[in-house]
């Protein structure tokens, strides 16, 4: 399903499946369920990458290390509002990151603005976020 979604979109790069492996990785180092929908996305492609190398969905490996990162830097314990309730999973290039919030569990989609540090709900869901980001022609489509 998440083929056909994305590759009704021009200059869409899709990649060959996570290995559940990679994802259970995720689940265990970060406490926290993936989302079906992002497991089944990733089950399809690790990761989309939309024109100009936007990386709206991370791969696996990248979902991980960046969630990590977030998560275990003092200096951004000390600027922003802490990240573990979220489960990042892409970005629109500019600094902006997409995520998912974990506590409580939801599935729809919010942006996290790395100069403000506001958490907003743009998506009410993955498909819909999906279509939305590939459909755009810029870097500030959700605002």
């Amino acid at each position: 399903m998440w083929r056909e979604v994305a590759l009704g979109f021009v200059n869409v790069e899709l990649h060959d499946p996570a290995a559940e492996e990679a994802l259970l990785l995720i689940e265990e180092r970060l406490g926290q369920a993936i989302p079906p929908p992002l497991r089944s996305l990733l089950a399809e492609t690790d990761g989309i990458n939309a024109e100009y190398g936007v990386e709206v969905v991370w791969s696996a490996e990248r979902i991980l290390s960046e969630n990590t990162s977030l998560r275990n830097d003092e200096q951004f314990r000390k600027l922003y509002m802490p990240f573990d309730p979220l489960l990042f999973f892409g970005d629109n290039g500019g600094g902006d990151q997409f995520a998912f919030v974990r506590t409580p569990e939801r599935e729809d989609v919010f942006v996290w603005d790395h100069e403000t540090d506001s958490r907003n709900w743009i998506s009410p869901s993955l498909e819909s976020f999906v279509r939305s980001a590939l459909g755009s022609s810029g870097e500030d489509w959700y605002r």
